[in-house]
């Protein structure tokens, strides 16, 4: 996928999340079940998951390469990271650490959506900067997936987006069954 069509994904799949999240009720917001994060908690957990990768798009290549080195291989396609991620799922994979969502209150969903669309709009504005040559040449960690080059954390947060929209929509329709 080309830098374009990254940015393009991004932000379709990030404006798809916000606007879901945002025609939410506060029982809708508030509501879980079998364990699972409110949608208020997902949203917090793709504004905690897209900050720090604004902020790695903001360093100098020569950080990036100093801190998360070079890459030693070709990037994977989308399909092959969404693949990856699915397995590292099934497997048990779960966010952790700092990724982890607090208890999200209903008051806070705008400020929340609205942060989500700002930080991604600032990272499509730093990715338009990058060559296609550095997507591929630099790495960041990721942490369930590994080192990522930069193009693949991308691809990462375009279906992480799509995701948890449809992880929200998911919980929803069991909500509509009780």
């Amino acid at each position: 996928m080309e830098k374009a069509v990254i940015i393009t994904q991004l932000q379709e799949n990030h404006l798809a999340f916000v606007e879901l999240i945002r025609q939410l009720n506060e029982a809708d917001f508030l509501f879980t079940a079998h364990e699972k994060w409110t949608a208020g908690q997902q949203a917090e957990h793709i504004l905690r998951s897209i900050k720090p990768v604004k902020l790695a798009f903001g360093l100098p290549t020569l950080l990036l390469s100093v801190f998360f080195g070079k890459a030693n291989r070709a990037s994977r396609t989308y399909d092959a990271l969404l693949e990856k991620y699915q397995t590292k799922l099934a497997a048990g994979g779960r966010a952790s650490g700092r990724f982890l969502p607090p208890q999200v209150a209903y008051t806070d969903k705008e400020k929340i959506c609205a942060a989500i669309l700002a930080v991604n709009n600032r990272l499509c504005r730093r990715v338009r900067s990058y060559t296609e040559a550095a997507l591929d040449n630099y790495l960041l960690p990721h942490p369930l997936l590994g080192k990522l080059t930069l193009r693949e954390m991308l691809y990462f947060n375009i279906l992480h987006a799509e995701h948890h929209r449809n992880s929200v929509a998911l919980l929803l329709h069991k909500r509509a069954l009780v």
